[in-house]
């Protein structure tokens, strides 16, 4: 068996009448690929859908995982407010004052100014305990507790990096797979280990603007007819083509070392990706949907995207897809060389060139094991 460095799992979703993603207008993402403007899902909204999922695949449900949260209040929410009951308001806000700066920088006075931050709950539990040793010491002298906070907001980072390197997961189990940046101290700067690209239609655009009304119930037969309110939104449709891969190596680095728990956590990522399903207007569109393909490879040199079997649109079909993908892969072995060990997985039963057809589970078990082994 041989070694390998990265796993790159590829997936189709078919999707109809839905608003998955978003932009700053309300309509649906895009991109133009190829000269067509494709529908888009970006890889903030996938990773999001991912590590916010509450099933027997949660990722925070894997033993020894770490929780973690991004905000920018955890310092009032979270290591401030629960002294306030306590302890003088002036002592307090002093302690406030002195954390906010040390944990998002010059700009942390003001709730404008700070970085939205992922902090792991080994972290927030140090700065917790901090906080409250000032807070039960400095009752008696508030200038001396005073300076003793800015002698230790001026060493703030090398404590924290300390603390860091104590534990295994200080930034949490997100931080540890999808990275994070701290502009306010860059040595907490954690480099991520699952790489995700933006989803696309391999399609141009399949949209229109639905209109609705909202009718009153309670409007009688002699009153004005019509809605009390009228309005539209955008519906698309498509098949989307996804993209994620996870290097291995940064993914033990960034789990202490702990194959068992890497192998845990990319088996429950392919259940993800291929079931959970991002989507705003849950309640009017019902956007969920399995994936209808995936293809999984292990290989020990640079991962490459299968996206641009689609620059030339395909037809929204599955089996369309299927088959382009299939002869885009037998090129690129026979231009490349076969290195990579593929396994899949298709509701249409289409076999990938050079791979054998698996079950979902079966398929992420697989994947779980050669990251565990690191061999395949």
């Amino acid at each position: 068996m041989a070694e390998f460095k990265f796993l790159q799992i590829h997936s189709l979703h078919g999707y109809s009448s839905v608003l998955l993603n978003r932009d700053d207008s309300g309509l649906a993402k895009r991109i133009r690929y190829g000269g067509t403007i494709r529908t888009r899902i970006s890889s903030q909204c996938l990773k999001r859908h991912w590590r916010m999922a509450d099933d027997v695949n949660s990722l925070e449900n894997i033993d020894g995982a770490t929780a973690a949260s991004r905000s920018r209040e955890t310092v009032t929410r979270r290591v401030i407010e629960p002294l306030k009951s306590g302890f003088p308001a002036d002592l307090v806000e002093s302690i406030e004052a002195e954390f906010q700066r040390a944990v998002y920088g010059d700009k942390g006075s003001k709730t404008s100014g700070r970085q939205p931050l992922l902090l792991g709950e080994p972290e927030i539990l140090f700065l917790q305990n901090e906080a409250r040793r000032f807070a039960e010491s400095g009752r008696g002298d508030l200038d001396a507790t005073k300076s003793a906070l800015k002698e230790w907001v001026s060493n703030s980072r090398q404590n924290m990096k300390q603390m860091r390197e104590s534990c295994k997961l200080p930034g949490g189990l997100v931080s540890a797979l999808f990275g994070r940046m701290v502009t306010s101290d860059p040595e907490a700067n954690i480099d991520a280990a699952i790489h995700v690209a933006h989803s696309f239609t391999i399609h141009g655009e399949e949209s229109e603007s639905d209109y609705f009304t909202v009718v009153d119930d309670l409007q009688r037969i002699d009153e004005d007819s019509g809605a009390d309110h009228i309005g539209e939104t955008e519906l698309t449709s498509g098949i989307f083509y996804g993209y994620v891969v996870v290097d291995r190596e940064m993914l033990l680095k960034n789990l202490g070392g702990d194959a068992v728990m890497a192998g845990e956590v990319v088996n429950r990522l392919v259940h993800l990706i291929a079931t959970i399903s991002p989507g705003a207007k849950l309640g009017s569109t019902a956007p969920y949907e399995y994936a209808g393909w995936m293809l999984i490879e292990a290989s020990n040199r640079q991962p490459r995207s299968l996206a641009e079997t689609f620059r030339n649109p395909c037809t929204p079909q599955m089996e369309s897809a299927e088959k382009a993908l299939n002869g885009y892969i037998q090129s690129l072995d026979e231009t490349y060389g076969a290195e990579e060990v593929r396994r899949s997985m298709s509701l249409k039963k289409t076999p990938v060139h050079g791979s054998s057809l698996m079950s979902l589970n079966n398929l992420a078990n697989w994947a779980g094991e050669v990251i565990e082994s690191g061999k395949f």
